[in-house]
């Protein structure tokens, strides 16, 4: 019996989901028509590139996406970021010595992304 109303269940957050991607659908063709939608600046070119898209693996780019539409940052992320930042202040840098320092701190960071990763994998989470 459980099983029967977990079907039912489903098919209700089925047909939710379906009247609610039909109305968005009439919505957009409305805009379209009106010419609302026409009109702006964006319409007809991609979209955007969110920042640090290229400087995270493929494997977690929709996973990520989806984490970050729904409000949560993944520990990953966060360390995706610190490479970026130290990339960065190593292409900034001047002094021969504080390049060395980055260097040294960014070679850390990216083994340190290498093992989580790969952790991520083996246990199959990733």
């Amino acid at each position: 019996m459980t099983s029967s109303a977990d079907s039912e269940r489903r098919k209700a957050g089925d047909a939710a989901l379906r009247s609610q991607d039909e109305a968005i659908a009439e919505h957009l063709d409305q805009a379209l028509r009106s010419g609302e939608l026409g009109s702006a600046p964006s319409f007809g070119k991609p979209m955007p590139e969110a920042e640090g898209w290229h400087e995270t693996p493929l494997e977690f780019r929709l996973p990520f996406k989806i984490l970050k539409n729904a409000g949560v940052v993944p520990p990953e992320v966060e360390l995706f970021h610190k490479r970026g930042e130290l990339r960065r202040a190593l292409d900034e840098s001047a002094s021969e010595t504080e390049r060395e320092v980055l260097r040294q701190r960014l070679v850390d960071l990216e083994q340190v992304i290498a093992l989580r990763l790969e952790s991520l994998r083996s246990s199959g989470r990733l």
